[in-house]
């Protein structure tokens, strides 16, 4: 018969190992911040049934190191005061140890200064050079940056022997900084600029500059922004008979841009990330097999075809997941291991972070694509 004071000590280190159990079981808290609802949902929605889909095939196979994995997603609807709020309710209240997302430059912009003083790893959904150039300590990024794909039209412009090029950018974040990026680049690939000109997020006709377009001596027009603008620019342009090459941004390479644009989209090229093309890519591609699974299992949980913006979420939890396996959850350990990743092939591309480099994507990360009888196709 056990003593008095045995029994005591006994029962107390009981207690002590149901403790540690239910902490070692406990969840793994992840934020993400996406604009589900709102003009930008286009991107958001795909991101997050994406985030969702991973994370829940992430727990099915026994989760990270035994501790299932909770996602916490708040919509920030595309306003960067929503996503400040958001984020700061992810930290303080949440207390998730990484976020993904958001979906815009604008929003992202805006919740940087939040998590670097939190000491939270954030990994950007959002294409805007600005937000890993210069490198900010705990911000990362998976969308391709607007940098490359630039310099991706303006080598096939060059190969076409196409010197003066029109642009038209979108009054935001991402307009703004890919604006910067089209001028930084123009003279060192001999482009001249010979129209430059804006148009804003909720602007339903962009027929005057497009008019002024026409008269500038421009070979191609270069437009810049996301869904619905460029989707009206080209339904315009059409209307206008403007017959010259029109390129988008990589801010439209989904289907939606096709739904919304109609006809008016027949022959409109972009550069994108290869989701939009897995099926056409060789099969030595070394991003064929994340893409094709990944365009599998979207299409069978959500009947839909995975795209281009829910590959960034993918790759945000997927890189987020070698990091927790590597160094555990503290936000410290994540934001090291992220820097050290080394080859991993996503669905944006190749990545390789460092400390001098948080976005990771080469030139490569991007083809160009066109569009042809209501789909994308490889430019060849």
């Amino acid at each position: 018969m056990l003593k008095r004071g045995s029994f005591i000590l006994t029962l107390a280190a009981s207690f002590m190992m149901l403790a540690a159990n239910v902490f070692a079981a406990s969840p793994i808290r992840i934020g993400a911040l996406f604009a589900v609802t709102g003009p930008a949902s286009f991107l958001g929605e795909p991101e997050r049934n994406t985030a969702q889909m991973m994370v829940n095939k992430i727990n099915a196979a026994g989760g990270i190191k035994g501790r299932k994995v909770e996602l916490i997603v708040y919509d920030t609807q595309g306003d960067a005061t929503k996503a400040v709020q958001a984020a700061n309710r992810l930290i303080k209240d949440d207390k998730v140890v990484a976020i993904i997302g958001p979906s815009t430059t604008g929003d992202t912009m805006a919740v940087i200064p939040i998590v670097e003083k939190a000491q939270i790893p954030l990994v950007s959904c959002a294409a805007g050079s600005k937000i890993t150039e210069p490198v900010k300590k705990w911000v990362f990024k998976t969308a391709q940056n607007d940098g490359l794909a630039v310099a991706k039209i303006y080598e096939q412009l060059n190969r076409l022997r196409m010197s003066k090029v029109a642009i038209l950018t979108v009054s935001d974040g991402f307009g703004s900084s890919g604006r910067e990026q089209l001028k930084a680049q123009a003279a060192q690939h001999g482009i001249q600029i010979v129209s430059d000109d804006t148009y804003g997020p909720k602007d339903t006709d962009m027929t005057a500059q497009l008019t002024k377009i026409r008269s500038s001596g421009a070979q191609a027009v270069i437009c810049w922004g996301t869904n619905p603008g460029p989707a009206v620019i080209a339904r315009n342009a059409k209307q206008l008979g403007l017959a010259i090459p029109i390129y988008m941004s990589h801010g439209v390479s989904s289907k939606k841009f096709i739904e919304l644009a109609g006809d008016a989209a027949e022959g409109i090229i972009l550069p994108s990330g290869r989701v939009i093309v897995a099926d056409l890519l060789p099969a030595a591609d070394k991003q064929k097999k994340s893409l094709m699974a990944y365009v599998k299992d979207y299409q069978k949980q959500f009947k839909a075809e995975g795209d281009h913006f829910g590959g960034h979420a993918w790759d945000a939890v997927m890189l987020l997941k070698g990091a927790l396996e590597r160094g555990g959850d503290r936000p410290a350990a994540i934001r090291d291991q992220l820097e050290k990743t080394r080859n991993f092939a996503g669905i944006g591309g190749i990545f390789n972070y460092s400390a001098a480099d948080h976005a990771g994507l080469g030139k490569d990360a991007f083809v160009l694509v066109t569009i042809h009888n209501k789909d994308f196709a490889l430019v060849k």
